[in-house]
C-alpha cells in the first residue's frame, strides 16, 4: 500500500554560514551570520521562519537556492528529497525544483514588459519557445491577472498586482519548494491576507513553502509549523497550536515573548531572560 504521508522535500541541519571580508591594510576577518540553524519542510506545508532582522533568515534561504555570495563559506548539511546537495547542485535546482518569491518588486526589469520577463521565466524553467507564450499567459491568469498584463510594464502595475507577477514567474517552473522572503512588509492588511492565502494555495496544491517572516501574526494563519530564529540560531520549532494563551506549551522564553508581544496579547515586552 503506498503511503500518503508528505514527502520530506527539504532539511537543513546545522547550517553555518560566515562571510569573509577584509578590512584597512588588508586584514582579513570573518564575520558570522549564521550558527547551526537546523529546519525542514515537507510536500503540502508551509513553515515559517520567524524571528527579528538580522536573524539570518534570508541568508538560510539563499543559501537552500545555492546563492550565497562568493565570500561566503557554509558548514552543515541541506539535504534535497534525502540526498545532500552541494551549492552548485542547489543553484541548478533553482528555477525548476526549487524557486524565490522576492521580498521587493524591484526584482522585476524596468525596462522589460511583464509578458517578456514571463517568457524568458518560462524558457528558463523548460519550456520552449512556442510554449512559452501560452504559458505565460497561463501563469498570470493563475493569480487573478489578465492576459494584457502582459503588455505591461512594472512601473504601471499596483503594488498588489506586481506581487502577483513575481508569484506567476516564481511558480513557472511548478517547483516542489517555494522559499517566500519577507512576502508582506508595507502591504496594507487585505493584501497581507491576499499573500498569504496564495503561499497556502501552493502548499494545498502540492508543493513545501518556506515562508521567511518576521510578522508572526500573520505567519500564524496558513502556517503548520513555526522555527523560531534569534541571532543567527534557530531556538525552536513548534507547532501552530503551541501559540495560544500565555504561550506556556513554547519551549523557549524568546519564543514565547515574540507570541505575548502580539496586540491580542498586550504588546507584552519581553523580560531580560527571553534570550
Amino acid at each position: 500500500m503506498t503511503s500518503s504521508l508528505p514527502h520530506q522535500l527539504l532539511e537543513v541541519h546545522d547550517l553555518s554560514v560566515h562571510f569573509e571580508q577584509y578590512d584597512r591594510g588588508l586584514r582579513r576577518r570573518t564575520v558570522p551570520a549564521v550558527e547551526q540553524m537546523s529546519l525542514s519542510v515537507r510536500e503540502r506545508e508551509v513553515v515559517a521562519l520567524v524571528g527579528a532582522s538580522g536573524a539570518g533568515k534570508s541568508i538560510l534561504g539563499h543559501a537552500v537556492l545555492g546563492l550565497l555570495p562568493a565570500n561566503a563559506r557554509e558548514r552543515g548539511e541541506i539535504r534535497w528529497r534525502g540526498a545532500p546537495v552541494g551549492a552548485a547542485q542547489r543553484r541548478r535546482l533553482a528555477g525548476t525544483q526549487t524557486a524565490l518569491l522576492p521580498q521587493s518588486v524591484s526584482h522585476l526589469d524596468p525596462t522589460a514588459t511583464v509578458g517578456a520577463q514571463a517568457r524568458r521565466a518560462a524558457r528558463l524553467a523548460g519550456h520552449g519557445r512556442r510554449t512559452a507564450r501560452a504559458r505565460a499567459a497561463e501563469a498570470l491568469r493563475a493569480q487573478g491577472l489578465a492576459e494584457s498584463v502582459l503588455r505591461l510594464h512594472p512601473y504601471e502595475l499596483s503594488g498588489g498586482m506586481a506581487r502577483r507577477v513575481l508569484t506567476a514567474l516564481a511558480l513557472m517552473g511548478d517547483p516542489a519548494l517555494v522559499i517566500a522572503d519577507e512576502p508582506t512588509p508595507g502591504l496594507a492588511p487585505e493584501s497581507v491576507v491576499a499573500v498569504l492565502d496564495r503561499l497556502r494555495r501552493i502548499a494545498d496544491a502540492g508543493s513545501g513553502v518556506l515562508l521567511i517572516t518576521h510578522e508572526l501574526g500573520p505567519a500564524l494563519r496558513v502556517a503548520d509549523r513555526v522555527v523560531v530564529a534569534r541571532r543567527g540560531r534557530t531556538l525552536e520549532e513548534a507547532p501552530v497550536g503551541a501559540f495560544a494563551g500565555s504561550g506556556q506549551a513554547l519551549e523557549h522564553a524568546y519564543s514565547r515573548a515574540l507570541w505575548r508581544a502580539l496586540p491580542q496579547n498586550g504588546f507584552e515586552l519581553p523580560r531580560a531572560d527571553a534570550c
